[in-house]
């Protein structure tokens, strides 16, 4: 079986993620217009008939934006905790609220859809609630952690378990530091249900490192605290002094914030 993902958007200003077969696939998150969604599908091959439904991780804006549409327009299912729909239909982003197409998942019940099976788990971040997911496809083990301020014990069981990583390394701590953010929002961004630095994700990633994971993505990258190559180097540098060499013992990508990845294919 073919197994293919494509990141769509990953940043503070959108995020969407797909992940298929050869017939259907599904998106984690909708937090860019929907036609930009079907545009980049289409680019890929990938035609939205396809898509077998939408799994949110949070009640951000940049992770919600097109559910509406997808869910009430399209009729895609929207699977996401209780608390993530409740928050996403308070949301100022949702000029179309979520009815027919809700769907609710209980974090760490597996859910099995057509070859897909996935599991969600709690992460710390300050949405209304938070989830990361963890996909098993064909043998294939994808975890996906795109906002999140530290790495729990129970974030740590999904990320060793994973052969294809998307990891948040949201922002450069000197960067920060020295940015024009508010103090608030420093503190916000910094604290424990905020992101992970590219020194956290680094330093989580060397310690914790597992044989059989093959790729690491690093995701939602900041727009004004971060650089793709400042955190593909942090990370790559600290995996290095490990004797672990990107290239030929794991793969390595720092996502784009606004265009779409590659589409990767694996057998």
């Amino acid at each position: 079986m073919k197994i293919r993902f494509i990141s769509l958007a990953s940043g503070s200003s959108g995020n969407c993620y797909y992940i298929g077969t050869e017939q259907y696939g599904i998106l984690i998150d909708a937090g860019i217009a929907a036609r930009t969604i079907k545009k980049t599908l289409r680019d890929a091959g990938i035609g939205m008939e396809t898509i077998r439904a939408v799994f949110v991780t949070h009640d951000h804006a940049d992770h919600i934006k097109a559910v509406g549409g997808l869910g009430e327009k399209l009729n895609i299912p929207i699977y996401t905790t209780a608390l993530i729909h409740e928050g996403i239909n308070k949301s100022y982003c949702m000029t179309e609220k979520l009815s027919t197409s809700v769907r609710y998942l209980e974090k760490g019940e597996p859910l099995q859809l057509a070859d897909f099976r996935i599991e969600s788990f709690e992460v710390p971040h300050d949405g209304t609630d938070n989830v990361g997911y963890c996909i098993e496809i064909d043998g294939k083990t994808f975890s996906f952690l795109t906002d999140l301020g530290e790495i729990t014990p129970t974030a740590a069981k999904y990320i060793r378990k994973a052969n294809y990583l998307i990891l948040e390394a949201n922002y450069d701590e000197e960067m920060l530091r020295m940015g024009s953010y508010p103090p608030y929002l420093k503190e916000r961004i910094a604290s424990r249900t905020g992101h992970l630095s590219n020194t956290a994700t680094a330093n989580f990633l060397a310690e914790n490192i597992t044989e059989h994971l093959r790729y690491i993505w690093l995701c939602h990258l900041s727009k004004d605290n971060n650089h793709p190559e400042l955190a593909y180097k942090t990370v790559e540098w600290k995996l290095r002094e490990r004797g672990i060499i990107v290239g030929k013992d794991v793969q390595l990508c720092a996502l784009k914030r606004t265009t779409p990845s590659e589409l990767y294919e694996f057998e």
